[in-house]
């Protein structure tokens, strides 16, 4: 299979660091022109679903702009220019919990739109998390940092607590590399 190519792009709209829209043309495999692809472009981020000693994972229970009600979420947060994603992971469990971690697993990165850009998602591990300071978070939301049992997140991931995408994706790769390596049973 053959990738699209990018010809030109222009950009049709900025709103902050937080958004910019771009206008692609773009290349199609067979030799076809589109004129007018729709690009998103918002800083990449990370997510961490972090486990403390005790077996414990750190969730939020939190409001979002976008989501109706309350949702379970892991910390999370944006990637600075430059940042390296695990450093942006450490600072935010830190941050937003108080916590650190011995070892730190990365689940993978993925892109939130494969046709239309957006994003990229680090998602990681926090393994042996304990606490080390008060949190310091500037998060907008009200946010209730919890310690749930991996039962009542199992429960919780059932039936759609984690109401954001990469945040259920985040809790299902933990319960896989925990059960896989022998962490869980």
């Amino acid at each position: 299979m053959k990738p699209w190519k990018t010809l030109a792009r222009r950009t049709v709209f900025t709103h902050s660091k937080y958004l910019t829209v771009e206008t692609h043309t773009v290349e199609l495999p067979d030799g076809r022109i589109i004129p007018d692809w729709p690009w998103i472009i918002t800083p990449d981020y990370i997510n961490v679903i972090a486990l403390t000693e005790e077996g414990k994972w750190l969730c939020f229970r939190q409001t979002k702009y976008a989501l109706e009600g309350t949702s379970l979420a892991p910390v999370g947060g944006y990637i600075e220019p430059g940042e390296d994603p695990l450093e942006t992971a450490k600072r935010e469990l830190r941050e937003e919990t108080g916590y650190e971690a011995p070892e730190w697993i990365h689940l993978g990165s993925y892109t939130v739109g494969a046709n239309r850009g957006i994003a990229t998602g680090h998602l990681y591990l926090a393994y042996g998390a304990y606490y080390v300071t008060q949190p310091k978070s500037d998060d907008l939301e009200e946010q209730e940092l919890l310690l749930l049992d991996t039962t009542e997140v199992e429960k919780a991931l059932a039936q759609g607590e984690f109401k954001a995408l990469s945040w259920a994706a985040n809790v299902a790769l933990a319960l896989l590399y925990l059960r896989r390596s022998g962490k869980l049973s």
